[in-house]
């Protein structure tokens, strides 16, 4: 069959047409959007209080490394129970713990802010592979690259739209009304989720019980599946090659702040500072958008395509950020970023849509835990590492230098796995 092209038209055809999407897109829309307002009120509050780029990275880890450990439950759950009363439970438990943020306001409560990202990041954990897993549950077979594309690029439109919205209404507002925006964007997201309507066949095998949160034959089985799918246990891998680029969580917030900060009129260093970073995560964002549709477009369904696609993703991101070291002004930095998070986007919206279609309904919910596992603790690793070296005194430039190399070493992986790829499965289109 010839692989079809996309167009822009799919977009807003699958929106109008697919009425579970709809609401699960409106669901993603909120929510996210909360999350990156919040995330510059985060970041800032823990440099006022602690002056130390670590803590920015051990911030990151903690909302992210938790998914690791929780990823066995979590995949057990999110395939023996239904996977949208699953989401609901994390947003309305995410609307509680956001809006108890609000109360760290001194240097002493910072332990609790920790706490409370970890609990955050436990919610996450089990929202996110649902919701991956259930997109094949309410397209059709046509529609998973449209889907993805979409989510990627709204995730992408979210993070830039916060990230500048966030960093600016932290600055006049303060950071009490940033964390109530988002506690209130999660109960608007379990509302929509609410309202989905569609059959989750995995509901059908045997019900959970509770000792299989505890042994491991669920594990088990969930292992021997990736291991008896060759294409699976490469592809499987490929957001933990991205998670490389996580150093990118401290990087952008102590270059917002020490090397490019937006100086305006009446503004204080720490505003300057918040607004600068505000703008580093928004080129982020747009290049994240922007790789998406472009991908999108060329790739069509092709699977051939999907797979060489990552490979380029891994080299945009690694020239992205090299440039990034070498950027002599905010906006060649924001230019590099453009093309270091538009390849990071690409590869995450191939790898997520040739998981889907490698991966039975009853196994996507381990399939795509066990998949975010991996890539947290790639993430967890090279942002606390970025924060180590800057406090002991390496320059910021040379640690986005490193990381740019760093993702070279995925892309040659990568490029291996593509050659050893049997003739005939590479190519063509894709199939359920």
């Amino acid at each position: 069959m010839q692989p079809r092209s996309l167009s822009v038209r799919d977009y807003p055809r699958l929106i109008r047409g697919n009425r579970n999407f709809r609401r699960l897109w409106t669901a993603q829309i909120v929510s996210e959007i909360g999350d990156w307002f919040y995330a510059v009120a985060v970041y800032s509050l823990l440099l006022d209080f602690t002056g130390k780029a670590q803590s920015v990275a051990l911030a990151f880890v903690l909302q992210v490394l938790p998914q690791f450990f929780i990823a066995p439950a979590a995949g057990v759950l999110n395939d023996r129970l239904s996977r949208r009363r699953v989401m609901m439970f994390a947003d309305w438990t995410r609307a509680g713990i956001v809006l108890c943020m609000a109360l760290v306001r001194e240097p002493h409560l910072v332990w609790f802010l920790y706490l409370l990202l970890f609990c955050e990041t436990l919610m996450w954990a089990l929202f996110e592979p649902a919701r991956s897993a259930v997109i094949p549950n309410i397209t059709a077979s046509d529609e998973l690259v449209v889907a993805n594309a979409l989510s990627s690029t709204t995730w992408s439109v979210n993070f830039a739209v916060g990230f500048a919205l966030g960093g600016i209404v932290a600055a006049h507002f303060g950071r009490t009304v940033v964390f109530a925006l988002n506690s209130a964007s999660f109960v608007v997201s379990a509302l929509c989720i609410r309202a989905m309507r569609f059959r989750e066949p995995h509901t059908a095998a045997a019900p959970l019980r509770l000792r299989e949160l505890a042994n491991f034959s669920p594990l088990r089985e969930g292992f021997d599946y990736v291991r008896s799918h060759p294409q699976l246990k490469t592809t499987i891998l490929v957001k933990a090659g991205l998670g490389l680029m996580g150093a990118n969580w401290v990087l952008l917030p102590i270059l917002g702040e020490r090397v490019f900060p937006m100086h305006r009129a009446g503004f204080t260093a720490k505003q300057s500072g918040m607004l600068g970073m505000s703008v580093l995560m928004a080129a982020r964002g747009l290049g994240a958008i922007v790789g998406p549709l472009l991908a999108g477009k060329w790739a069509g369904d092709s699977v051939h395509r999907m797979r060489l696609g990552i490979l380029f993703g891994f080299i945009f991101a690694a020239v992205g950020y090299l440039g990034l070291s070498g950027a002599g002004n905010v906006w060649l930095a924001c230019a590099a970023l453009v093309l270091a998070h538009g390849g990071g986007s690409m590869l995450w919206v191939f790898s997520s849509t040739l998981l889907q279609l490698q991966t039975e309904d009853r196994f996507r919910g381990r399939v795509f835990s066990a998949e975010f596992a991996f890539s947290v603790i790639t993430m967890s690793a090279s942002s606390y590492a970025a924060g180590a070296l800057i406090d002991r005194g390496l320059a910021v430039r040379l640690v986005a230098g490193g990381t740019g190399l760093a993702m070279l070493i995925p892309a040659l992986l990568w490029s291996v796995a593509l050659r050893r790829a049997r003739p005939g499965v590479s190519d063509g289109s894709a199939s359920v």
